[in-house]
């Protein structure tokens, strides 16, 4: 996935810039955070660092990071976020001063740049600024902002911050990516299923949701309307999803079959059971001293070969394959066998992936043939890669 750079300078707006570096984790962007000194007094560094899950930069002289940072950190960037821009730093850019870690990364760079200015409406309004804001437009800079509204010197002007929301979706839209699904119905089935076998205990297997959950997250950011159907799991509702809650493979293949028609993309991402007793016990099964348990299993519904004989004309229908053996042959078998559009392969008896894991090492294979082999990444990267996948498909379906 892109990844991003966010410079934070010393405007009070600051603290605006924890959402905005919090959305664009959860979109599934690797951000990294370059902050001033001055943005330092009002943000402690460590905010950052847990929000983005990386190291903040702060110094041309960190031994940490080498000398060299702002010139990694320029070439990493497919974009860099100033926000709040100061009047300061809106000077140094149009007249290309470098005297700090940001303006360097900033002079160094050749990605797209976005700034978001914030300051009081006076120095907004002073023609210095107006002449810097006009020179870096016509360089090609992105100025999203300011708004009118209270200042925090007690006053109400121009000169507010753009809210987080707005400085992301004009990120996205630079990228390419601003709301892709925007008002499409999608489906995304996540978690294991339990398959009861007395009152107690059940069969299942190790799922997490992770990855499901991370798909309705990444869908939800693209401007989708979502349905999330869970089995059980620990993972918080997202924001903005519709979520309902099944526990058996037979409740999950209900509520699947009941909305796929209404919807224009499914992912199933859930780990549905093979298997299911054929006899449930009213009563917990009590331990015998002598002897085993011995239970006669059928197989559950094959929901995902349900939904490819009967998926209406326009829809994508995507799987998972989660093998420990022959991961590609049965990917492409399954691709194939159940009229899947595109299927995400991997390995899950790899230590640093899989199950339980927040990372994920996949291949995807889709109908036309094609196969693309991703590097081992975020669980959430790689559910807005398949979004952008999907995205496309339905462009052309």
């Amino acid at each position: 996935m892109s990844c991003i750079v966010v410079g934070v300078t010393g405007g009070i707006a600051a603290y605006k810039a924890v959402e905005i570096v919090r959305q664009l984790n959860l979109l599934g962007f690797q951000v990294k955070v370059i902050m001033t000194e001055h943005a330092t007094r009002l943000v402690g560094p460590a905010t950052f660092r847990a929000i983005s899950g990386n190291p903040v930069a702060l110094s041309l002289f960190e031994e940490e990071f080498g000398a060299m940072q702002h010139i990694s950190l320029s070439h990493e960037a497919d974009l860099i976020i100033v926000a709040p821009a100061t009047a300061n730093i809106l000077a140094k850019m149009a007249n290309g001063l470098a005297d700090d870690l940001l303006s360097t990364t900033l002079l160094a760079s050749r990605a797209p740049v976005l700034a978001a200015p914030a300051m009081n409406d006076y120095m907004y309004a002073h023609p210095a600024t107006e002449a810097n804001l006009k020179i870096l437009k016509q360089r090609g800079v992105q100025i999203v902002g300011p708004g009118c509204g209270f200042l925090a010197c007690g006053g109400k002007g121009e000169g507010r911050m753009a809210e987080p929301s707005e400085i992301v979706d004009a990120a996205l839209e630079i990228l390419g990516l601003y709301r892709k699904l925007d008002g499409v119905n999608v489906l995304v089935a996540s978690g294991g299923t339990r398959e009861p076998i007395d009152p107690v205990r059940f069969i299942g297997n190790r799922s997490s949701g992770k990855m499901g959950y991370a798909l309705a997250e990444a869908a939800k950011g693209m401007g989708a309307e979502v349905l999330l159907i869970s089995a059980p799991t620990t993972m918080e509702q997202p924001i903005g999803v519709e979520r309902v809650m099944v526990e058996t493979a037979e409740e999950m293949e209900k509520e699947v079959k009941t909305r796929a028609p209404h919807c224009k993309a499914i992912v199933m991402a859930a780990a549905v059971a093979d298997f299911t007793p054929i006899e449930i016990s009213g009563k917990k099964i009590k331990k015998l001293e002598k002897g085993g348990l011995y239970l006669e299993l059928k197989h559950t519904p094959d929901i995902l070969k349900e939904l490819g004989e009967n998926k209406p004309v326009g829809q994508i229908l995507v799987g998972f394959a989660a093998e420990t053996e022959d991961l590609l042959e049965h990917a492409r078998q399954k691709l194939k066998g159940k009229n899947l559009d595109l299927i995400v392969a991997n390995d899950v008896s790899r230590e640093d992936s899989g199950f339980e894991s927040d990372y994920n090492k996949a291949f995807l294979l889709f109908r036309d043939g094609r196969e693309v082999e991703l590097s081992l990444m975020p669980k959430r990267d790689l559910a807005s890669l398949i979004w952008l996948e999907i995205a496309g498909l339905l462009e052309r379906a």
